[in-house]
């Protein structure tokens, strides 16, 4: 696969990241109101309409520094610049690292968007069991996390070939 190919592969994947979680924060703006929720698998999932101020999964929500959305935005900024970069840079065939900086890069554009737009991201994805429960999060932060663990994946299980020159 050429290398434009793959590029548009990832960019491709990057830029569905960022629809649907548009499409998603839109819809869940535009029908549930601000902190009701929908029962999805009772005991276990819900939607739930919040607004995160913070970082993902409510980070730093609570701060009351007037520069925490500036910072924020920043190093969204240069978070997605470095991504970007790698993204670029990959040539070759299609990989799981590829995949999972696409979906880091979709994500970050995605929150950065709400972040932009309002000074909060809209969060509504609720997993809970009894009195535990994770912060509520949103699609991006998802696509984000699971990026980020693919990368975890290729780090620990990668096997690099054997340098084949003797030692000297």
């Amino acid at each position: 696969m050429s290398s434009y190919r793959v590029r548009s592969v990832h960019f491709f994947l990057a830029l569905l990241v960022v629809l649907l979680d548009r499409w998603t924060k839109r819809l869940v703006a535009a029908r549930i109101a601000m902190y009701t929720h929908i029962q999805i698998i009772p005991g276990f999932f819900r939607i739930t309409h919040t607004e995160n101020t913070g970082a993902a999964f409510s980070l730093f929500a609570d701060s009351p520094s007037h520069w925490k959305t500036a910072l924020l935005i920043g190093f969204s900024v240069i978070a997605m610049v470095i991504v970007s970069v790698l993204l670029w840079r990959r040539s070759g065939a299609l990989s799981l690292t590829g995949i999972a900086l696409s979906l880091i890069l979709g994500g970050a554009v995605g929150n950065l968007w709400d972040r932009v737009a309002s000074g909060r991201v809209v969060d509504f994805l609720l997993v809970y069991y009894k009195q535990y429960q994770w912060p509520v999060f949103n699609l991006a932060d998802s696509a984000i996390v699971i990026g980020a663990g693919l990368l975890v994946i290729e780090i620990l299980f990668h096997k690099a070939p054997i340098d084949e020159t003797p030692a000297m």
